[in-house]
């Protein structure tokens, strides 16, 4: 079967003949088409909101009475008179030669890639790349599905990487079809992870 169109389908990476190659193969074998609704559905459950409501938090010595707040140098003017006055005194303390550091940047948010391998028969599967600084990171198996699965935060930018199997046996993403050759004479994926 094309157990990798699942995956492909399911991150919108397909072209038009391989949807159609995909939409063929759920038509005419049912198995397929029930894996597919199975990932599909443990995929809604990821994508869920798991917070749907937020508690309201009471603090009774900040409500308000007729008289003002309950303790008085909580109000708000002499909270801010306060905050001023310890910043002035910081300031006439610190001495004048220290320098205040300044980042040069501002660090670009990471955008969240969802890293996903077929291999049914597999006990566990890593992954290993520049992100992980080829150190092996363990991935999560999908429920009986034979998929694993593993979500990372990525700055933008360019990485490599494959899988590790079974064995140690590496691979490279079947769903990626950009490739490098690495320096013993297997196969990187590369990807480029873009806001």
């Amino acid at each position: 079967m094309k157990d990798y169109l699942i995956s492909m389908f399911i991150d919108n990476e397909l072209n038009l003949d391989e949807k159609i190659d995909f939409v063929e193969t759920v038509h005419d074998k049912q198995a397929f088409k029930d894996e597919t609704l199975e990932l599909l559905k443990q995929e809604k459950v990821l994508h869920a909101e798991l917070v749907h409501q937020v508690p309201e938090i009471r603090m009774p010595l900040l409500q308000e009475s007729k008289k003002g707040f309950f303790i008085p140098w909580l109000r708000p003017a002499a909270l801010f008179s306060a905050g001023l006055a310890l910043g002035a005194a910081i300031l006439f303390v610190m001495p004048t030669s220290v320098p205040i550091p300044i980042p040069a940047t501002v660090a670009s948010k990471d955008i969240p890639h969802r890293f996903i391998i077929y291999r049914p028969n597999a006990d566990h599967a890593d992954i290993i790349g520049t992100f992980t600084r080829w150190q092996p990171m363990a991935m999560e198996k999908i429920g009986p599905s034979g998929y694993w699965s593993l979500t990372l935060n990525l700055p933008e930018g360019e990485y490599q990487y494959s899988y590790l199997v079974e064995d140690g046996q590496q691979i490279a993403d079947p769903t990626i079809q950009e490739r490098v050759q690495d320096d013993f004479g297997g196969e990187n994926s590369v990807l480029s992870v873009k806001a």
